[in-house]
């Protein structure tokens, strides 16, 4: 937040109440421009499953985005915000009969896949849909591995993708992902690889592709101490190897979700609840791990939690307002001893937090609000 945080905060908390996620435009604005001067020749589609609030939705809406989207509900909030079908990749390589069939109704054509029964559903379900070939690539280092669950051998990419055009199916491409919140630039180096050989293989057969979906996992800083930004340090040599390997006819996009989202969004929570157990303090916050710090469970992320207290510190425990004991958001932050009432709140927060939020024993999400 700006160096006047405290009073902006503390004024929109009396307006709103907590927890409260704070959701700024300008910032969503920002990190879309930084992507275009970082990656110009990738074109961005925005993953919604990060952070689908409607406000942000619409917010790239204006700035000209695409959409990356796994399901028919996804398909819907981005038209409902004036997203162009053609706008939308269905990048989920499993898709329900019926999604399919929203998606032919809605005029998105264009989707991802990783096996032959895919191939078989999208034929059926989407005749004449465009395709792209989700292929595995390494996923060392990053939060989150995406390569489990999904992707093909790159081996076997090429036997499928003239699978799709038997079927009547147009292969276009190939997609990849290196995994969530990724540092290691090397995963992107060996991916680009791994799509090179592939591209050039299908000139080769006659069926030549024109577009590589490189994914997401472009990282953001969650720290104060994190002085380089990890996306800038990778974009030369992501740059490099893009036109080392891709030449002018090769059409790029990318699905980036935390890095647009993330460092939009800060959440402020109260404390409601104070005790002293094992022989320190624990501070009971009116927002857990089953809201808007789910992040921490699913996405296997750490935050820094800040606090407008001063004064001498001492390592406590912050804990979610549920009756699971399994709502223990941190037990070793260093901090001022507080009061009830007193606000702890966390920035860059934006993906995978609110998203995955729950209403478990009753206790609804923070209030999303979007300021400039």
């Amino acid at each position: 937040m700006a160096k006047n945080s405290e009073a902006i905060i503390k004024q929109l908390v009396n307006k709103h109440g907590t927890p409260l996620a704070l959701i700024r435009r300008s910032r969503l604005q920002w990190a879309v421009e930084r992507f275009k001067r970082l990656l110009p020749r990738v074109k961005p589609y925005y993953a919604i499953k990060a952070n689908p609030h409607p406000d942000i939705l619409k917010t790239f809406v204006g700035l000209g985005m695409g959409f990356d989207v796994a399901s028919m509900q996804e398909i819907e909030m981005c038209l409902k915000a004036g997203a162009k079908p053609d706008n939308l990749i269905f990048a989920n390589t499993i898709k329900r009969r019926e999604a399919l069939q929203y998606a032919v109704q809605k005029k998105v054509r264009t989707m991802t896949f990783d096996s032959g029964y895919e191939l078989n559903k999208i034929a059926k379900h989407a005749p004449g849909a465009r395709v792209l070939v989700r292929i595995k690539v390494p996923n060392v280092g990053s939060l989150v591995e995406l390569s489990l669950k999904f992707g093909v051998d790159p081996a076997d990419a090429m036997p499928l993708l003239i699978k799709a055009k038997q079927l009547g199916l147009d292969p276009v491409g190939i997609s990849f992902h290196v995994g969530s919140q990724c540092t290691h630039v090397e995963n992107f180096v060996e991916a680009f690889e791994m799509a090179s050989i592939v591209f050039n293989d299908s000139r080769l057969k006659g069926l030549p592709m024109h577009i590589l979906d490189i994914g997401g996992g472009f990282p953001i800083r969650h720290f104060d101490h994190e002085k380089q930004d990890p996306f800038e340090q990778m974009a030369p040599t992501l740059n490099h190897e893009i036109n080392r390997l891709f030449d002018s006819s090769v059409e790029l996009i990318a699905e980036p979700g935390r890095s647009f989202v993330g460092p939009a969004v800060t959440l402020v929570t109260r404390v409601i609840g104070k005790a002293i157990r094992e022989n320190k303090h624990w501070y009971y916050l009116d927002d857990g791990v089953y809201g808007g710090f789910s992040g921490i469970v699913f996405d296997h992320c750490r935050y820094q939690f800040k606090v407008f207290k001063r004064g001498e510190t001492q390592i406590s425990t912050l804990a979610g307002p549920t009756c699971d004991s399994f709502d223990i958001i941190s037990r070793s932050e260093e901090l001022p001893e507080m009061d009830i009432d007193d606000i702890v709140y966390v920035e860059n927060i934006g993906a995978y937090s609110v998203a995955s939020a729950t209403y478990f024993n009753g206790f609804p999400p923070a209030n999303c609000v979007m300021i400039d």
